[in-house]
């Protein structure tokens, strides 16, 4: 009798477990696990963002063709001044130059609602701020936020950089003098968010940028969930239309978002020059993950560079892309101390030009003497469970400024017209069941 009571008590405990798989723990690519931030992707409800400020509620007007600067950073102002809330656009077209949001105030892009970009660039305060590795005097974007703690941007509209005028003068430029750089031609960005946490964009409609399209600087707890990314990559090319620029920031999530852009989609930023690494605006990024994400055309779906440092914890996953140039593009300055590890791209699949490259990057770089110089790296990079077509799957160049160590690729499943894969280029270079054109490595 005892052990058929024992027998039964043991069936009840182990009962509840039945059924139940326990949640693996999902670790970052260095074997850190990952916060549990990472897995929740609720989205902010826009009625949970406090009192709501309709800009045509006070005195804007829905007038498309004047510019509103003043009229709708008094509105963000006064939301501040009353504790904060959400500004709402509402359905119409609303011209502005650059506005700056503050700790508590939100924005809301209604649907058919858009806050447009003014054309003209002395719309765009010149204030001190962070574009492509640097800490200098630029303009603002159209939408900026500084020092701001849960910040959200929400709201199935658009903002439209309207930024056609922009690329028509860099394109002239160009043509005049083939070595104007990108901050000559004098351009906004479309969303720049600085020394931020907690910070959510959902939902929203980003188009049409001037210059970058989405710059975080210095944050940490980012989502980006949902967002339609875009800018023209035919007829008047929208150049350095990058999607999302990760500059220094800790914990991104990129989740559910479609990219088409004229340039890079995702790109890890920190810091350029022979001593970024002794700056301390500059800095490394570490865990980010870009998930469950489309790309139309794209310079590169990942990238790394041309202006960062160290760049650690970075998972792109269970994407898929259509005409990518590139799908992991790191980009190796002979000028900048380097250091890229723990990378992994797994479960994507597309048609690309090319799916790794790992070249040098010398566009306007500025070698300078310095006895003690680091040997830049690449370590720990993984590609595996992929199913792509490309003309160049491996696109790899040694060289004495960089090392290249511990790359893996595991379960790929590959179409290459070049067939230039050699794992000889790469120290400790394993490979898994890896096929091209149906021949194993």
């Amino acid at each position: 009798m005892k052990i058929r009571l024992l027998a039964l008590a043991l069936l009840m405990v182990s009962v509840p477990m039945m059924g139940k798989k326990r949640q693996k723990q999902q670790l970052f690519p260095d074997g850190t696990p990952v916060p549990a931030w990472f897995s929740d992707t609720t989205k902010v409800s826009p009625d949970n963002l406090g009192r709501r400020y309709v800009i045509t509620d006070y005195g804007v007007s829905t007038d498309s063709t004047i510019v509103q600067t003043e009229r709708i950073q008094a509105v963000i102002d006064r939301a501040a001044k009353d504790g904060g809330g959400v500004v709402v656009v509402p359905k119409g077209v609303f011209l502005s130059g650059s506005l700056f949001f503050r700790q508590s105030v939100n924005l809301l892009v209604e649907e058919q609602g858009v806050l447009k970009g003014s054309d003209r660039i002395r719309d765009y305060k010149v204030t001190t701020t962070r574009m492509e590795g640097q800490t200098l005097k630029y303009f603002a974007a159209l939408v900026n936020a500084d020092g701001t703690d849960g910040f959200t941007i929400a709201g199935r509209g658009t903002i439209n950089g309207n930024g056609r005028s922009f690329w028509e003068e860099f394109w002239i430029r160009r043509q005049i003098n083939r070595q104007c750089t990108n901050l000559e031609a004098m351009r906004p960005r479309l969303v720049y968010i600085s020394n931020s946490r907690n910070v959510t964009v959902q939902d929203v409609r980003l188009v049409n940028s001037g210059f970058w399209t989405n710059h975080l600087y210095k944050c940490e707890y980012v989502r980006y969930l949902g967002c339609y990314i875009y800018a023209p990559t035919s007829g008047v090319k929208a150049p350095s239309s990058d999607a999302i620029d990760i500059d220094v920031c800790k914990n991104v999530l990129v989740r559910g978002c479609y990219m088409s852009v004229n340039d890079d989609a995702v790109v890890l930023k920190g810091g350029k020059g022979t001593w970024a690494d002794t700056d301390p605006n500059n800095g490394p990024n570490s865990n980010i993950i870009i998930e469950n994400c489309t790309y139309g055309r794209v310079h590169g779906c990942l990238t790394l560079g041309s202006e960062s440092l160290h760049d650690r914890n970075v998972i792109l996953r269970n994407c898929t892309f259509a005409s990518a140039n590139r799908v992991l593009w790191l980009k190796m300055r002979p000028d900048t101390p380097q250091h890229y590890e723990y990378v992994t791209v797994e479960n994507v699949s597309g048609t690309c030009s090319s799916f790794l490259v790992v070249r040098p990057w010398t566009q306007f770089f500025k070698p300078e003497k310095r006895d003690d110089m680091p040997l830049s790296t690449c370590n720990n990079i993984t590609v595996r469970n992929i199913k792509v077509k490309s003309k160049n799957f491996f696109d790899v160049g040694r060289s004495d400024k960089y090392r290249l160590t511990d790359f893996t690729f595991e379960n790929c499943v590959v179409t290459d017209e070049k067939v230039a894969f050699d794992k000889k280029l790469i120290a400790n270079c394993v490979t898994k069941n890896l096929k091209i054109n149906g021949d194993g490595y």
